[in-house]
């Protein structure tokens, strides 16, 4: 399992994450359905983290369908 950094993501015109990306990393960028598969499987985690500050795991919410960070998840 690795832990993949997430620095950006894509979103649709409803602003809805639609992928998840990191520049440079050979998995990136990770489309939404692939990422919610790695999670749920424990393949991969996917994680936020700003400099100074601790880190943020991605979770699959609302069914499978979505994908947020814990922090927002709640």
């Amino acid at each position: 399992m690795a832990d993949r950094k997430v620095t950006a993501s894509g979103k649709d015109k409803d602003g809805d994450i639609t992928k998840l990306c990191k520049s440079g990393e050979a998995w990136s960028p990770r489309q939404k359905a692939d990422a919610i598969r790695d999670i749920e499987n424990g393949t991969h985690t996917y994680y936020v983290q700003q400099a100074g500050t601790s880190r943020v795991d991605i979770t699959v919410v609302n069914g499978n369908r979505t994908i947020d960070t814990a922090a927002y998840a709640a």
